[in-house]
This record gives C-alpha cells, sequence and structure tokens, in this order.
C-alpha cells in the first residue's frame, strides 16, 4: 500500500486534465492500495447516510426496479441499494476498482462492471429507476463536466430519481480546487438544461474538521 501524498494526488490530477485526459488517472487510486479496499484514500467504507434516509423514506415496493451506480469506487453504496430489493449496477471505469468490490462481496447481488461514463451501453439510455452519482463530476475539468452530468441524466428512465452527493461551493470561489466543486448553478443544470424535476435539495457541511460543505440533491424524470 502506498502513503497518500495529496499535493502528488493534486498534481498527477492537474497534469491529467492539462493533457486533456482527464480519466486515465483514475485506475492508479485503486492500484496503489494493493488489494486492501481500505486502502482507497477517498472511501468512506460505508454508505452514504443521505442515500440511506432516501431508501427509507422511499422503500422500493416492487423487486423489479434498477439502478446503477456510477463510479461505484469500493461498492458501499451500490450494495446499499441491493439491499432494498434493487437491480443494482455498479460501475467504474477503474478495473482495480471493479477488484476490488468483487473481492471485498464475493457473494453480492451487484452487477460489478468497468464502463466509461462516457460512452456506455446504449442499453442503459433512460432505463434506471435510481442513478446514484457521488463525486464524479467534481473531479472532472471544464467540458468534461458537462458531458458527465448529461451522461447521468440520460440513464433516468421516465419516473426514475437521480441521486446527486457532491462537494459544493459559492460561485466564484475556489476555482483552483482539486476537486473543484460544484456551485449551485452548474448542479442546477440537470434542472434548466436536462429537464429532470427537482424532488429535494440539501446543502450541508459534513463532520469532517474542518467540515466540508456539500450538496445532496434528488431529481427526477417526469413522463414525456
Amino acid at each position: 500500500m502506498k502513503e497518500f501524498d495529496p499535493i502528488a494526488y493534486k498534481q498527477m490530477v492537474k497534469e491529467h486534465q492539462e493533457n486533456d485526459n482527464p480519466t486515465a488517472w483514475f485506475d492508479s487510486i485503486y492500484t496503489d492500495a494493493q488489494g486492501d479496499y481500505k486502502a482507497v484514500f477517498w472511501a468512506d467504507l460505508e454508505p452514504s447516510p443521505y442515500l440511506l434516509k432516501w431508501l427509507k423514506e422511499n422503500p422500493n415496493l416492487s423487486k423489479q426496479k434498477k439502478a446503477i451506480v456510477v463510479g461505484c469506487g469500493v461498492g458501499d453504496d451500490a450494495e446499499a441499494l441491493s439491499n432494498q430489493g434493487y437491480e443494482v449496477i455498479g460501475f467504474d471505469i477503474s478495473k482495480e476498482a471493479i477488484n476490488l468490490c468483487k473481492n471485498r462481496y464475493p457473494n453480492s447481488k451487484v452487477n460489478y462492471q468497468v464502463a466509461d461514463l462516457f460512452d456506455y451501453d446504449k442499453q442503459w439510455l433512460e432505463n434506471f429507476d435510481v442513478v446514484y452519482e457521488c463525486n464524479t463530476i467534481q473531479v472532472l475539468p471544464g467540458k468534461y463536466r458537462i458531458q458527465a452530468r448529461k451522461a447521468i441524466s440520460n440513464l433516468v428512465k421516465p419516473r426514475g430519481h437521480a441521486l446527486v452527493s457532491c462537494r459544493s461551493r459559492k460561485k466564484g470561489e475556489q476555482e483552483d480546487d482539486i476537486p473543484l466543486p460544484l456551485d449551485f448553478d452548474e448542479i442546477n443544470k440537470f434542472v434548466s438544461d436536462d429537464n429532470l424535476e427537482e424532488i429535494s435539495f440539501l446543502a450541508y457541511n459534513d463532520t469532517q474538521v474542518p467540515s466540508i460543505p456539500h450538496f445532496f440533491a434528488v431529481y427526477k424524470r417526469n413522463e414525456k
């Protein structure tokens, strides 16, 4: 296991972004863990409490519903959805992330697979009742953030929901940060540009010291 170096990490991400290859570094984060899912520096090792709260308030009464987790990491959120009866795909562009998931959950019902948010199976289009996105957009630059948001929205079926969790910032602030948090105007493009309906929106500070501001938003695609 390699010790995490935040300065080297940010420099690596910046160099890949400047070379217009903004996703090529992801696999290195999981490879550096050397088979130990606990060593992935950004993994919380538990499902999002806001996802769990939403699942409790919106119980899945049908065993036919499908969910997909974007950039599933080491699998906590995908497993939470599966435990609520969803047929779940958890995908990540990192092959090593998927290996960690499969080794961590050898008896899982989740379909873990390597896939690219920018080039996923066309059968996925508007095919999921729940789409869960956590912290993917914020690690991307410029046009790739727009492409990622649109690709996420396009996974949501009519009457389905997109749950979006991310770091947040005030407009015009932290513009050189890596990762770059979303401001309200950017996350609201799920509504203004992608025509999803905002069902709920939470701005909160997490429990880190010092705390980091976040958004947790729930959107719905209405019938066409």
